[in-house]
Formats: structure tokens, C-alpha cells, sequence
């Protein structure tokens, strides 16, 4: 009879091997697997109860992922791991950078060149107005905190959800009057301003960390490699991008220009990272850049516009965001008395800063306070600055804490829900007769 031939121990221990690894990936894929069928069936059923109360959807992903992430106060505690797996952090990560991806294709830096003047001065006192405010109310509320907290929740209250405003406007057919083009233009600049003071206040904060000098210089170096991080890509998008998609086009197979596009984005956000930038701008930069010229030919070839291709994809991660933000706001620091005061002097402050906007629109034969209003909400961007602060340390402390994340949501919460009945009325109001 022949002899059985015995396996090397090697042979043995790489078997071995491998099923461990492989029954650890399936139980890290599985984890993964659950906690998305329970994010997304809490996003959507929130989304939907949001719109039936016309609101947007967001919101209710929000209040959503805050419902869940806060059951352990009742005794449940079997979704709390959700915030804590790191492939869902990741995935949630993708998500805000696809989503910024997207804001920038909705704006066009042809857009900007044309807004005009009482656009770029809404933008910037939008801007000022509220960072300055912020910085106030939380030196005076958090006296023990360090600078750098006053100023990031400064910076926080800078953002603009346009999104939000221009739902509104499209709903009630106001989408093409002069105050909507203000509000639009106006938020594409708030946009751009908004991540440069992102990317500055970050990169003085690590620094800082780091225990190297915070003074005017080097804030002017991080201003300085932000805009020449956006020229540099504006650059990109008008000589190299244009050529690329051009030859690309000939290519055959399905998802060509889905792929490269996104390609581009990630390449775009890793390229901003490794100059010491935020992801976000650099997809926000990718989407900037991106023109429909651009990809005109695989148009020609039937493919779709990429704005339609790339929806799905961020209708399905960005959610993930938005409910893993909910799950870190903390309900039982509501019971502290600071908190709260804290979340209603923020959002006085946000709602203050943004009115102030109404002086920068020059043309008196456009309104006023319904521009001011479409600047209010701080939705999904205002998320995302606070976000990028609750991962910044500064002595070995997050900037943004559990009860200052907290507050800053109420913030998102309350000038979201503000907007759209106030803008509506604003809007149909009789515009006054001129002098």
C-alpha cells in the first residue's frame, strides 16, 4: 500500500494561517455588513420622516444617528460598537469626501468668475461676521478653554449649506430670481473661503500641538499653501484634465469617466493630505475644476453627465456620515446647564453673524433679508468642520469635545429647521416698489 505523504509543518501552519486570517476577515466584513443594513435603514426611515415634515433629509439622518447612538441611556447598548468599527469610519470618511466631490461639481469656477460684487461681499462678511462672534461667545462662555477651541468654533460657525437654501428656492420656483443667484453665488465664494479658514485654523492648531510657532507667519504659510493647493488645481483643470478625458474617451468598456473622475477626486484628496491639508479640500478642488467640457466626448458616446453618475454612490455613503455624527452627540450632556447655554449663545451667534451678510448686497433693487436667511443654514458643512475638530488634540485634549460637539449640532439642528419657513415667507413677500 502507498504510503501517505505527511504535509510539511510549513505547509500545516500557512493552512492554519490562512483560515484564521480569513475567518477574521469574514467576522470584520460581517461586522461591517450589519452595521451598514442598520445605518442606512436609520438613515432612510429618518430621511423620510424629515421630508414628510418638509424638511431635509439630512436632518433627519441626524437626528437619526442621535435617536440610536444615545439608546444605551435607556438601557440598550447593542448599536453602540457601531461608532466605534473603524471600517465604518472609514467608509463614513469616503462618504464626506464624495460629498464635497459633489458640492464642487455644482459649482464651476466660470460661476465664480461671474457672481459679481454684492456676491463676493455677502460671502465675505458671511464669513467674518460669525467667525468673530463665535470666537466672542465661546471666550466668554468657555473661559478655561484654550484659544484654539474659541477659534475653531469661530471657524465652525463660518459654514454655509447652501444645499439646503437652494431646496428651498427650487420648491416654491424662486430659483431664478436675482436674490437666489446672490445666495448661490455667494455660497460657492463661502465655500472656498470657508476651507481655506478650515485648512488655516487646523494647520495652526497641529502646529501648535506640535509645539511650534502659531504667530502671523506661519498662519500666512498655511493661507498661502491652501490657495496655491486651489490655483494649482484650477491649473490642472483647465490645461491637464481636459486632455486626459479627452484621450480617455476612446477607451472602451462600461464606467470609464465614473472611474476616472473619481479617481481624480481621490487623487485630489490624497494630494491635499500629504500637504498637510484636509481631504476635503482637495475633493472640494476636484469637483471645482471639473467642467462639462471636460467630458463632453464620452457625452457624445452616451454616457450621462457625471453629477448623475456620481449621486448614487454619495446617496449611499454620505448617510453613513450623517448618522455616525449623530452618534456622537452626547444627550446626557444636555443635563449640564453650560451645555445648553453654550448651544443657544452658538446658535444666536450663528444666526447673528449670517444676517449681517444682508449689508453686503450693494444692488437695492435686490432684497435684503431673503438673502441673509439663505446664508443661515449650517446642515451637512457644518457637520463636517466639527467633525474635522473632534480629531484635532491640542495637549493631548480634542478641540472639539463630546459636550462642545454636542452643542454644535444643536446649532445645525436649529438654523437647518429656521431657514426654510422663514426664506419661503421672506420670498414671497412683494419685493418693494423702487424709489
Amino acid at each position: 500500500m502507498q504510503k501517505h505523504r505527511r504535509l510539511p509543518w510549513t505547509a500545516v501552519a500557512g493552512v492554519t494561517a490562512l483560515a484564521f486570517l480569513t475567518g477574521s476577515a469574514s467576522a470584520a466584513v460581517g461586522h461591517v455588513l450589519l452595521a451598514l443594513v442598520m445605518v442606512l435603514v436609520a438613515a432612510k426611515v429618518g430621511g423620510d420622516i424629515a421630508m414628510r415634515v418638509k424638511q431635509p433629509p439630512v436632518l433627519g439622518e441626524l437626528i437619526a444617528g442621535v435617536i440610536v447612538g444615545n439608546l444605551g441611556l435607556v438601557g440598550i447598548h447593542a448599536f453602540e460598537w457601531i461608532a466605534q468599527d473603524e471600517m465604518m469610519t472609514v467608509l463614513a470618511e469616503i462618504g464626506v469626501i464624495l460629498l464635497l466631490f459633489e458640492v464642487g461639481l455644482e459649482s464651476t469656477l466660470g460661476q465664480m468668475a461671474r457672481v459679481g460684487t454684492s456676491a463676493f461681499v455677502v460671502a465675505t462678511l458671511g464669513v467674518v461676521a460669525p467667525m468673530l462672534l463665535g470666537l466672542g461667545v465661546s471666550t466668554w462662555l468657555l473661559p478655561d478653554e484654550s484659544f484654539y477651541v474659541h477659534l475653531f468654533l469661530g471657524a465652525i460657525l463660518c459654514a454655509t449649506s447652501v444645499g439646503i437654501t437652494a431646496r428651498v428656492l427650487q420648491d416654491i420656483g424662486a430659483s431664478k430670481t436675482p436674490e437666489a443667484r446672490v445666495i448661490l453665488g455667494a455660497a460657492v465664494i463661502d465655500d472656498v473661503l470657508g476651507l481655506v479658514i478650515l485648512a488655516a485654523v487646523a494647520g495652526v492648531i497641529s502646529a501648535a500641538d506640535a509645539g511650534q510657532s502659531a504667530g502671523v507667519g506661519p498662519i500666512l504659510l498655511i493661507v498661502g499653501k491652501t490657495l496655491g493647493f486651489l490655483v494649482a488645481a484650477g491649473l490642472l483643470g483647465v490645461f491637464v484634465v481636459p486632455r486626459v478625458l479627452d484621450r480617455a474617451s476612446r477607451l472602451r468598456g462600461t464606467g470609464v469617466m465614473l472611474g476616472l473622475t473619481l479617481a481624480f477626486c481621490f487623487a485630489m484628496s490624497f494630494a491635499a493630505l500629504e500637504v498637510g491639508l484636509a481631504p476635503i479640500v482637495g475633493a472640494f478642488a476636484a469637483g471645482l475644476v471639473l467642467e462639462h467640457t471636460h467630458y463632453q466626448a464620452f457625452v457624445d458616446h452616451g454616457e450621462r453627465q457625471i453629477e448623475e453618475l456620481v449621486r448614487p454612490i454619495v446617496q449611499f455613503l454620505a448617510p453613513v456620515f450623517f448618522v455616525l455624527m449623530g452618534f456622537k452627540v452626547d444627550l446626557s450632556a444636555f443635563a449640564r446647564t453650560e451645555v445648553l447655554v453654550l448651544a443657544g449663545a452658538l446658535t444666536l451667534a450663528g444666526v447673528l453673524g449670517k444676517l449681517a451678510c444682508a449689508l453686503g448686497v450693494l444692488d437695492k433693487s435686490i432684497r435684503r433679508f431673503p438673502v441673509a436667511i439663505g446664508m443661515i443654514p449650517r446642515g451637512e458643512v457644518g457637520l463636517i468642520f466639527a467633525d474635522v475638530g473632534s480629531k484635532l488634540v491640542y495637549q493631548g485634549r480634542p478641540v472639539i469635545d463630546a459636550g462642545i460637539f454636542s452643542a454644535v449640532v444643536i446649532v445645525v439642528i436649529v438654523t437647518t429647521l429656521l431657514t426654510p419657513p422663514v426664506l419661503t415667507a421672506a420670498m414671497r413677500e412683494r419685493a418693494p416698489s423702487p424709489a
